[in-house]
């Protein structure tokens, strides 16, 4: 199934141990597992499924870069939750919307076919069922439904830790880590969002939302009657003045040019659920700058990994919750290493990770692995 040719190897490539760059013509199949790191354990990630549109490298070049970038934001939040696992990430590039179960199944195959080195879990354009699929080829396969040995819907836990990861945020923007009162703008109000509002709303603070499904407002409506200004546009959402922006949608939502409408707008958190919120690196740099704390994606989102990572040891939800609500001190701990460094709040996540895992290696290696990076 490994496709020689492909996207040039190097590009964006950060110490990643292995990347698999796979085709299957009999059934469709267009996949990258990209395994930054399994020095904590078996890496684990989730698939996502996604057409990518074409860009100057092209659509499979955009997935490729997509599939690195993700697997080195796993390792990272794996080494954060305290997981027994590194970082790894797939990428199938085809249409969400049609999934036959033979594509599925060459997906589970191609996992299989590494031994043990990957544990794959559901991420965007992918649903339980297909996870429950998947696992028919493929012993490790996470976030599959109660009926087959899974938790089910990951999105439970993700929610709570970026809960809870906001109230440290607020904390450290706000004063006070109680969000009675505040604004918080929400960018996507799926499985996660949706849930998050449902904490917000029982925070008493003052939900401004956005999701292009109507079916999506209509049920929260239904379910917090009153409780929820919706907008259309990200604009119109910071007219509101929202003290917190919460993207839980596609990654990339923060770009450079925004963060001065962030500011102009008096945002002086950020905090959400979806992966790779900044556009750019400098994008950290820049909300830094104008004095709004980001609590880094990789740190406050862990709790859906750590709900699937649960699969693995038996499936124990009230373990797995006890391990996320661990998620308010560590990022308390990662903005207070900014503050005290004079770092980004990224950065200090970033360091934290990188302590934890040396921690696990000999000391040798340890040493040389902090030298490295930069860690003391």
């Amino acid at each position: 199934m490994t496709d020689p040719s492909g996207p040039d190897p190097w590009v964006g490539f950060d110490g990643h141990e292995s990347v698999v760059v796979a085709q299957d013509e009999s059934t469709g199949l267009q996949a990258i597992v990209a395994l930054h790191s399994t020095v904590l354990g078996p890496a684990l990630g989730g698939v996502r499924m996604s057409t990518y549109a074409d860009t100057s490298s092209g659509a499979h070049a955009a997935a490729y870069a997509d599939a690195l970038r993700l697997s080195r934001a796993m390792t990272y939040k794996n080494a954060l939750a305290g997981l027994p696992h590194g970082g790894g990430k797939a990428v199938i590039v085809h249409d969400p919307s049609n999934k036959p179960p033979e594509l599925l199944h060459a997906f589970g195959e191609l996992v299989t076919s590494l031994g043990g080195r990957y544990v794959t879990a559901g991420d965007v354009g992918m649903r339980v069922q297909d996870m429950d699929v998947i696992s028919e080829t493929c012993r490790w396969t996470t976030g599959r439904s109660p009926e087959n040995g899974g938790v089910g819907d990951s999105g439970i836990l993700t929610s709570v830790g970026v809960h809870l990861g906001m109230r440290a945020g607020a904390e450290a923007a706000l004063g006070t880590a109680d969000l009675s009162g505040v604004t918080v703008g929400v960018i996507g109000a799926g499985k996660v969002g949706g849930r998050l509002i449902g904490h917000l709303i029982r925070d008493s603070a003052r939900v401004i939302a956005m999701d292009p499904s109507a079916a999506v407002r209509s049920s929260l409506d239904a379910e917090y009657p009153n409780a929820i200004t919706w907008v259309d546009s990200l604009a119109e959402l910071l007219a509101y003045r929202p003290q917190v922006l919460s993207p839980n949608a596609l990654g990339g939502a923060i770009s450079e040019a925004l963060v001065e409408d962030l500011d102009a707008a008096e945002v002086r958190l950020v905090c959400g659920g979806a992966n790779n919120q900044l556009a750019t690196d400098r994008v950290g740099d820049l909300l830094d700058h104008a004095g709004i704390v980001y609590a880094p994606d990789f740190c406050v989102n862990c709790g859906g990994v750590i709900q699937v990572a649960e699969e693995l040891t038996g499936a124990d939800l009230d373990r797995a919750r006890a391990t996320v609500e661990r998620v308010f001190d560590t990022t308390r701990s990662v903005l207070e290493r900014a503050r005290g460094e004079g770092i980004t709040p990224v950065r200090a996540a970033e360091r934290e990770a990188e302590a934890r895992i040396a921690a696990s290696l000999p000391q040798g290696a340890a040493d040389a692995r902090r030298t490295r990076d930069g860690v003391t």
